[in-house]
Protein backbone atom coordinates (compact mmCIF):
# COMPACT_ATOMS: atom_id res chain seq x y z
CA UNK A 1 0.00 0.00 0.00
CA UNK A 2 1.23 3.50 -0.83
CA UNK A 3 1.14 6.03 2.01
CA UNK A 4 1.26 9.55 0.59
CA UNK A 5 1.56 11.65 3.76
CA UNK A 6 4.68 10.34 5.48
CA UNK A 7 6.91 13.41 5.62
CA UNK A 8 9.02 13.73 8.77
CA UNK A 9 9.93 17.38 9.32
CA UNK A 10 12.42 16.51 12.05
CA UNK A 11 14.71 14.49 9.78
CA UNK A 12 14.51 16.66 6.64
CA UNK A 13 14.82 13.65 4.34
CA UNK A 14 12.71 12.92 1.32
CA UNK A 15 11.89 9.58 -0.26
CA UNK A 16 11.52 7.79 -3.60
CA UNK A 17 8.28 6.47 -5.07
CA UNK A 18 8.41 4.19 -8.11
CA UNK A 19 5.39 3.58 -10.35
CA UNK A 20 6.05 0.65 -12.67
CA UNK A 21 4.22 -1.70 -15.01
CA UNK A 22 3.69 -2.57 -18.66
CA UNK A 23 2.70 -0.39 -21.58
CA UNK A 24 -0.85 1.01 -21.27
CA UNK A 25 -1.01 0.30 -17.53
CA UNK A 26 -1.50 3.91 -16.42
CA UNK A 27 2.01 4.64 -15.10
CA UNK A 28 2.17 8.16 -16.50
CA UNK A 29 -1.45 8.78 -15.56
CA UNK A 30 -0.65 7.98 -11.92
CA UNK A 31 2.54 10.06 -12.04
CA UNK A 32 0.60 13.09 -13.33
CA UNK A 33 -2.09 12.59 -10.67
CA UNK A 34 0.42 12.68 -7.83
CA UNK A 35 2.30 15.65 -9.28
CA UNK A 36 -0.86 17.71 -9.82
CA UNK A 37 -1.90 17.04 -6.22
CA UNK A 38 1.46 18.41 -5.10
CA UNK A 39 1.02 21.47 -7.32
CA UNK A 40 -2.45 22.02 -5.88
CA UNK A 41 -0.85 22.02 -2.44
CA UNK A 42 1.43 24.81 -3.73
CA UNK A 43 4.56 22.74 -3.48
CA UNK A 44 7.38 23.53 -5.90
CA UNK A 45 7.31 20.76 -8.49
CA UNK A 46 9.64 19.99 -11.39
CA UNK A 47 9.07 17.19 -13.90
CA UNK A 48 11.66 15.62 -16.17
CA UNK A 49 11.60 13.18 -19.04
CA UNK A 50 14.26 11.78 -21.42
CA UNK A 51 14.77 14.01 -24.44
CA UNK A 52 14.29 11.05 -26.80
CA UNK A 53 10.63 10.69 -25.80
CA UNK A 54 8.81 12.95 -28.26
CA UNK A 55 5.78 10.72 -28.97
CA UNK A 56 3.03 13.13 -27.93
CA UNK A 57 4.89 16.35 -27.20
CA UNK A 58 8.50 17.49 -27.12
CA UNK A 59 8.19 19.12 -23.70
CA UNK A 60 5.08 17.92 -21.88
CA UNK A 61 4.65 14.56 -20.17
CA UNK A 62 1.50 13.12 -21.76
CA UNK A 63 -0.37 9.96 -20.80
CA UNK A 64 -2.08 7.63 -23.28
CA UNK A 65 -5.36 9.24 -22.13
CA UNK A 66 -3.89 12.61 -23.17
CA UNK A 67 -3.62 14.06 -19.68
CA UNK A 68 -0.51 16.21 -19.57
CA UNK A 69 1.78 18.24 -17.36
CA UNK A 70 4.65 20.56 -18.23
CA UNK A 71 8.08 18.95 -18.10
CA UNK A 72 11.72 19.56 -18.93
CA UNK A 73 13.32 17.14 -21.44
CA UNK A 74 16.88 16.22 -20.48
CA UNK A 75 19.48 14.21 -22.43
CA UNK A 76 20.93 12.50 -19.34
CA UNK A 77 20.18 11.96 -15.67
CA UNK A 78 23.14 14.14 -14.68
CA UNK A 79 21.22 17.23 -15.89
CA UNK A 80 18.43 16.79 -13.34
CA UNK A 81 20.03 17.87 -10.00
CA UNK A 82 20.86 21.42 -11.12
CA UNK A 83 17.42 21.95 -12.64
CA UNK A 84 15.72 20.49 -9.54
CA UNK A 85 17.39 22.86 -7.09
CA UNK A 86 14.93 24.23 -4.52
CA UNK A 87 12.13 21.79 -5.37
CA UNK A 88 9.80 20.04 -2.96
CA UNK A 89 8.79 17.34 -5.43
CA UNK A 90 10.56 15.95 -8.51
CA UNK A 91 8.76 13.78 -11.07
CA UNK A 92 10.59 11.63 -13.62
CA UNK A 93 8.79 9.85 -16.46
CA UNK A 94 10.05 6.99 -18.67
CA UNK A 95 12.93 6.35 -16.27
CA UNK A 96 13.89 3.13 -18.08
CA UNK A 97 15.36 5.24 -20.90
CA UNK A 98 17.84 7.00 -18.61
CA UNK A 99 21.37 5.80 -17.91
CA UNK A 100 22.27 4.10 -14.62
CA UNK A 101 23.20 7.51 -13.16
CA UNK A 102 19.47 8.06 -12.55
CA UNK A 103 19.65 5.81 -9.47
CA UNK A 104 22.29 7.97 -7.77
CA UNK A 105 20.50 11.15 -8.83
CA UNK A 106 17.20 10.02 -7.29
CA UNK A 107 18.86 8.97 -4.04
CA UNK A 108 20.80 12.24 -3.79
CA UNK A 109 17.60 14.23 -4.31
CA UNK A 110 15.76 12.19 -1.65
CA UNK A 111 18.66 12.67 0.77
CA UNK A 112 18.29 16.43 0.30
CA UNK A 113 14.68 16.33 1.44
CA UNK A 114 12.95 16.04 -1.93
CA UNK A 115 10.04 13.72 -2.69
CA UNK A 116 11.02 11.88 -5.88
CA UNK A 117 8.30 10.20 -7.98
CA UNK A 118 9.55 7.97 -10.79
CA UNK A 119 7.52 6.17 -13.47
CA UNK A 120 8.82 3.61 -15.94
CA UNK A 121 8.55 0.23 -17.59
CA UNK A 122 9.85 -2.49 -15.30
CA UNK A 123 10.37 -4.97 -18.20
CA UNK A 124 11.41 -4.60 -21.82
CA UNK A 125 9.63 -6.26 -24.75
CA UNK A 126 11.50 -9.53 -24.08
CA UNK A 127 10.27 -9.68 -20.50
CA UNK A 128 13.66 -8.77 -18.98
CA UNK A 129 14.26 -6.10 -16.31
CA UNK A 130 14.53 -2.76 -18.07
CA UNK A 131 17.58 -0.53 -17.61
CA UNK A 132 17.92 1.15 -14.19
CA UNK A 133 14.39 0.26 -13.06
CA UNK A 134 15.33 -2.77 -10.87
CA UNK A 135 17.83 -0.68 -8.88
CA UNK A 136 15.36 2.19 -8.57
CA UNK A 137 12.71 -0.19 -7.24
CA UNK A 138 15.21 -1.68 -4.78
CA UNK A 139 16.18 1.68 -3.28
CA UNK A 140 12.69 3.23 -3.28
CA UNK A 141 10.59 3.51 -0.13
CA UNK A 142 7.40 2.87 -2.09
CA UNK A 143 6.82 0.78 -5.22
CA UNK A 144 3.44 0.75 -6.96
CA UNK A 145 2.98 -1.81 -9.74
CA UNK A 146 0.08 -0.99 -12.03
CA UNK A 147 -1.40 -3.34 -14.63
CA UNK A 148 -2.96 -3.07 -18.04
CA UNK A 149 -5.66 -5.41 -19.37
CA UNK A 150 -4.50 -8.25 -21.61
CA UNK A 151 -5.77 -7.81 -25.16
CA UNK A 152 -5.95 -11.60 -25.63
CA UNK A 153 -7.42 -12.91 -22.36
CA UNK A 154 -8.92 -9.93 -20.54
CA UNK A 155 -6.82 -10.76 -17.48
CA UNK A 156 -4.31 -8.43 -15.83
CA UNK A 157 -1.36 -7.74 -18.11
CA UNK A 158 2.20 -7.12 -16.96
CA UNK A 159 4.11 -7.70 -20.21
CA UNK A 160 4.63 -5.34 -23.15
CA UNK A 161 4.55 -7.53 -26.26
CA UNK A 162 6.13 -5.92 -29.30
CA UNK A 163 4.24 -6.45 -32.53
CA UNK A 164 6.88 -4.65 -34.62
CA UNK A 165 9.78 -6.67 -36.03
CA UNK A 166 12.54 -4.45 -34.61
CA UNK A 167 14.84 -6.07 -32.05
CA UNK A 168 16.13 -2.77 -30.64
CA UNK A 169 15.59 -2.55 -26.88
CA UNK A 170 14.54 1.10 -27.18
CA UNK A 171 11.67 1.55 -29.60
CA UNK A 172 9.18 4.31 -28.95
CA UNK A 173 5.70 3.28 -29.94
CA UNK A 174 1.99 3.01 -29.28
CA UNK A 175 -0.76 0.50 -30.04
CA UNK A 176 0.64 -0.19 -33.52
CA UNK A 177 3.92 -1.43 -32.04
CA UNK A 178 2.93 -2.83 -28.62
CA UNK A 179 0.11 -4.58 -26.82
CA UNK A 180 -0.22 -5.52 -23.14
CA UNK A 181 -0.36 -9.26 -22.46
CA UNK A 182 -0.80 -11.53 -19.45
CA UNK A 183 1.87 -14.08 -18.58
CA UNK A 184 0.09 -16.88 -20.46
CA UNK A 185 -0.60 -14.81 -23.58
CA UNK A 186 2.94 -13.39 -23.60
CA UNK A 187 4.51 -16.85 -23.32
CA UNK A 188 2.38 -18.19 -26.19
CA UNK A 189 3.14 -15.16 -28.38
CA UNK A 190 6.89 -15.40 -27.77
CA UNK A 191 6.83 -19.15 -28.51
CA UNK A 192 4.90 -18.53 -31.73
CA UNK A 193 7.43 -15.89 -32.80
CA UNK A 194 10.31 -18.26 -32.03
CA UNK A 195 8.78 -21.03 -34.15
CA UNK A 196 8.12 -18.57 -36.99
CA UNK A 197 11.73 -17.39 -36.94
CA UNK A 198 13.01 -20.96 -36.95
CA UNK A 199 10.96 -21.73 -40.05
CA UNK A 200 12.33 -18.66 -41.82
CA UNK A 201 15.93 -19.53 -40.94
CA UNK A 202 15.51 -23.16 -42.03
CA UNK A 203 14.19 -22.02 -45.40
CA UNK A 204 17.13 -19.64 -45.86
CA UNK A 205 19.76 -22.24 -45.05
CA UNK A 206 19.52 -23.84 -48.50
CA UNK A 207 20.28 -21.28 -51.21
CA UNK A 208 19.25 -21.68 -54.89
CA UNK A 209 22.93 -22.28 -55.85
CA UNK A 210 23.26 -25.08 -53.32
CA UNK A 211 20.09 -26.71 -54.65
CA UNK A 212 21.46 -26.58 -58.23
CA UNK A 213 24.85 -28.05 -57.25
CA UNK A 214 23.17 -30.91 -55.41
CA UNK A 215 21.02 -31.78 -58.40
Amino acid sequence: MFLENTVNHKEQFGWIEVICGSMFSGKTEELIRRLKRAQFARQKVEIFKPAIDTRYDEEEVVSHDHNSIRSTPVPAAANIPILADGCDVVGIDEAQFFDDEIVRVCNDLANKGIRVIVAGLDMDFKGNPFGPMPNLMATAEYVTKVHAICTKTGNLAQYSYRKASSQDIVLLGEVDEYEPLSRAAFYKSMLRDKVRNLKVNDAEEVSPKEKKSNA
